[in-house]
């Protein structure tokens, strides 16, 4: 069992910055057994998967749309995943949710369907 924790959402003004944490913890949980994922879902929307981190070689995968803005990284010391928001939209406000993955298939991690575990989430808010 894994346990996904995020913070760090809050509301900020266009071409403003945040950076969000997930703490994950539990006695099956290792950097090295899940890969990691940002998703996203704006009020009436679909989820939209925004970052991933691949647990076997720590390739970074991106949504065209936060591409150049967005950072993934992890702290594995630390169990403790990031997501480095820059140069923020409006259309960036959404829940913000952290997720952990088996997935052997690094073109899935953008798929919600692949994870295995999700944290409560945590709102982000951008105003124009």
């Amino acid at each position: 069992q894994v346990q996904l924790v995020e913070s760090g959402g809050g509301s900020v003004q266009a071409g403003g910055s945040l950076r969000l944490s997930c703490a994950a913890s539990g006695h099956t949980y290792s950097s090295s057994s899940y890969s990691m994922g940002w998703f996203r879902q704006a009020q009436g929307k679909e989820r939209e998967g925004v970052a991933a981190i691949y647990r076997f070689n720590g390739r970074t995968y991106y949504a065209d749309s936060v591409k150049g803005r967005f950072t993934i990284s992890q702290d594995n010391a630390k169990n403790t995943l990031y997501l480095q928001m820059n140069s923020l939209k409006p259309e960036d406000t959404a829940m913000y949710y952290c997720a952990a993955s088996k997935t052997t298939g690094w073109y899935l991690l953008l798929h919600g369907t692949e994870y295995n575990y999700w944290g409560q989430g945590t709102q982000v808010t951008v105003s124009s």
